[in-house]
């Protein structure tokens, strides 16, 4: 007779005799432990900015034409910055 153990009798029928998942059960295991990880991580790369990648970063090009534009530097002085960065 069956009880709620697993048991029949003087047999033990529970996980290694079939009555798990197996080598599915694992594999889900891994899917799903790899994916809580892999979304925290992204989770968290997110909300601290180290997504960014080269499309971020600011040229000092840029840079140095914003300066200009705003009437912290000299036309010849962007100029010669401007060769020397080029170089």
């Amino acid at each position: 007779m069956a009880n709620s153990h697993g048991a029949i009798g003087d047999r033990y029928y529970g996980h290694m005799y079939g009555g798990g998942m197996g080598f599915f059960g694992i594999g889900m295991m891994v899917l799903v432990w790899g994916s809580i990880i892999l979304l925290s991580v992204l989770a968290i790369r997110f909300f601290t900015g180290q997504n960014k990648g080269q499309n971020a970063k600011i040229d000092a090009l840029d840079i140095l034409r914003e300066r200009l534009a705003k009437g912290d530097i000299e036309p010849e002085e962007f100029d010669t910055r401007r060769k020397a960065l080029e170089s």
